[in-house]
């Protein structure tokens, strides 16, 4: 493209972009505060100009996007903020970035903050990869400036090239449907102090990188080449130097329909992001650092929903879902399909407990238990309906030859003729042990319920069906290996557990 064209071209494709994406770079908000991840101003229209910072570093994405905000800076009313910040890990090249961007800033007459941190002593002490200490770091930097500043958001030079890269990568690392969605023109983005939030946009993001060198050539703009960037121990920079040419031998476009691709996931997001809030009152229940599902509403659910009422309720309680992976949600689904009782721990010092009824997404280090106190012994009828303590017992014999069948939740099928009928239920007693079903040798029930992640606080309120002294169901977990329906069995005894 000739460099008079892309000149005019790229800057009216900026303002259309940020038009139709209603991005909120004109906001009087601050673009630090405490709001819902995914939250945008649409405020654009205005007659006053307000602030607006821009992360330059001195390469050709963000030299190209300060500049063609400051061509747009009376159209949209913009009093734009250049913000750079030296990570102290390229030496003389990253002195000479900064020595840059505050010429360029002078040129331009923005004012600028440039500001130089440690980013290895942050990585040292937050034990993550370099990358992620030079991202928390300089977003951290970007909220300070747009605090002091005043601004509504801060903007940065992220291109469809940048865009099809990360897809990629969440690809090769494994990702759920957000990772498709990939970046979005306008996010909010959460610090590590999990009080902060920043608002960033991206008015760049449907420009390729080809377009943005060409148009800082057109503009005699000289940007700085950051050696970082061709690096090979970088996993985004393989796929930008050896995955992307391979791909474009076989799609030239690749680019362009990783960008469409990623556009409509985040309209079929929006759509469930819809449902989930139509139908979250009827699921969920957000308590003082938990979140409370009810099971049964939450078993009908369609898998898609299931999936992403899981993030909603894990991005309610952390803030967003930067830690969180396709394998959580999947091993939430897992557990949330066995027996009460389960318990799985999750990023954000997070953990589930599957309960009865009701299962608990929360940060307590042990979940509120939902099994009734449980005193005495009771005698069962059999066959018959027992009630006691907060349950309700059924017991029904079933004659006959019958297939070997197995407990499932809170139903057990057992050997009559072994058990017996004349059955209680009670507590645990220091002391009691089990011939788990599978095992070949019995176990103290203490080990059995330590191994089966019980939670503590509820192992005192778990009903053991006893015959005699000898326990022949840990209700909702696992019968005895003694009294298992066998080839050989004439007489079943189903027993079916209720909370009342």
């Amino acid at each position: 493209m000739q460099g008079w064209k892309i000149q005019k071209q790229l800057p009216r494709r900026v303002e259309r972009f940020i038009a139709e994406h209603r991005l909120s770079v004109g906001s009087r908000q601050s673009a630090v505060g405490s709001g819902r991840v995914g939250e945008r101003d649409s405020r654009l229209e205005t007659r006053d100009y307000r602030p607006l910072v821009v992360g330059v570093s001195g390469g050709a994405d963000s030299v190209c996007l300060l500049h063609v905000l400051y061509q747009l800076r009376d159209k949209i009313h913009l009093d734009l903020h250049v913000a750079h910040l030296n990570h102290q890990l390229r030496g003389a090249e990253a002195d000479a970035d900064a020595e840059y961007v505050s010429s360029l800033a002078r040129r331009l007459g923005i004012a600028a903050t440039i500001e130089t941190r440690d980013v290895k002593a942050y990585q040292a002490a937050t034990r993550s990869s370099l990358e992620e200490a030079a991202r928390e770091v300089r977003y951290a930097f970007f909220a300070e400036v747009a605090q002091a500043t005043g601004a509504g958001a801060v903007a940065v030079g992220h291109t469809a090239d940048d865009q099809a890269e990360t897809l990629l990568m969440h690809l090769i690392r494994g990702t759920g449907l957000l990772g498709l969605r990939g970046m979005q023109p306008c996010s909010r983005w959460r610090l590590p102090d999990e009080e902060t939030q920043l608002t960033v946009i991206r008015p760049l993001l449907e420009i390729s990188r080809e377009e943005t060198e060409a148009y800082c050539a057109a503009c005699e703009l000289s940007p700085r080449l950051d050696s970082s960037n061709i690096s090979s121990k970088y996993l985004r920079n393989r796929i930008r130097t050896e995955l992307m040419p391979a791909l474009l031998e076989y799609n030239p476009g690749i680019r362009e329909s990783l960008g469409r691709a990623a556009r409509t996931v985040a309209a079929d997001i929006a759509h469930l992001d819809e449902e989930v809030a139509r139908l979250w009152d009827s699921v969920a229940v957000e308590r003082p650092d938990a979140v409370a599902l009810d099971n049964q509403a939450f078993s009908v659910l369609p898998p898609a929903l299931k999936r992403h009422l899981l993030r909603s309720a894990l991005g309610r309680l952390l803030g967003d879902l930067r830690d969180i992976e396709l394998v959580h949600i999947e091993d939430l689904l897992k557990v949330m399909e066995r027996p009460a009782g389960k318990r799985l721990s999750l990023p954000g010092g997070l953990a589930f407990h599957g309960g009865y009824t009701e299962s608990l997404i929360t940060r307590a280090e042990d979940a509120p238990c939902p099994l009734p106190p449980l005193a005495g012994e009771h005698h069962l009828a059999i066959p018959g309906e027992t009630m006691l303590s907060g349950w309700r017992v059924r017991a029904r014999v079933i004659e006959g030859e019958v297939s070997p069948v197995d407990a499932a939740g809170y139903v057990a099928y057992l050997d009559l003729n072994i058990t017996g009928a004349e059955l209680v239920v009670r507590s645990r007693r220091d002391g009691d042990r089990f011939h788990p079903l599978g095992m070949d040798n019995s176990k103290k029930l203490q080990d059995f319920m330590v191994d089966a992640k019980i939670p503590r606080a509820w192992r005192d309120r778990v009903p053991l069906v006893c015959a005699g002294e000898q326990i022949i169901w840990v209700v909702g977990w696992r019968i005895d290996h003694r009294v298992r329906v066998t080839d050989s069995t004439r007489r079943v005894l189903c027993l079916e557990f209720e909370m009342a």
